[in-house]
């Protein structure tokens, strides 16, 4: 990494367990210009701190090229697998099953007030 570090970047520690849900490059083609946990980094940037895709730093690669990734990532479910890959070997850390037995709904609803014309 060339650049100064942001609080949203992953740790190696952190970038250990998420780069093998992320696929390889292609082979072929064009080279590949920027690392897998760059875009991840510049993904997680995005979504920390809520800024639109346009507004990405410009020490990331172009936000097009982060978005494009995103999105076929998304797409091709990584997210989804990685978030629950995770999940589960968190809970399993901390002693407990796996996925969860029991779901819990809350279904009150808030009393509102109308106000008449």
């Amino acid at each position: 990494m060339l650049r100064k570090a942001y609080p949203s970047d992953l740790s190696d520690e952190e970038w250990e367990m998420l780069k093998v849900y992320i696929p390889p490059a292609k082979t072929g083609g064009r080279p590949v210009e920027h690392s897998r946990r760059e875009m991840v980094n510049a993904i997680l940037y995005v979504l920390r701190t809520g800024c639109g895709w346009e507004y990405l730093p410009h020490d990331f690669p172009a936000w097009q090229t982060v978005y494009d990734y995103f999105n076929q990532w998304k797409v091709a479910g990584v997210w989804e697998a990685a978030n629950a890959a995770l999940t589960g070997q968190s809970r399993q850390r901390e002693g407990r099953e796996v996925s969860p037995s029991l779901g819990i709904i809350d279904s009150q609803s808030a009393a509102t007030t109308e106000k008449g014309g």
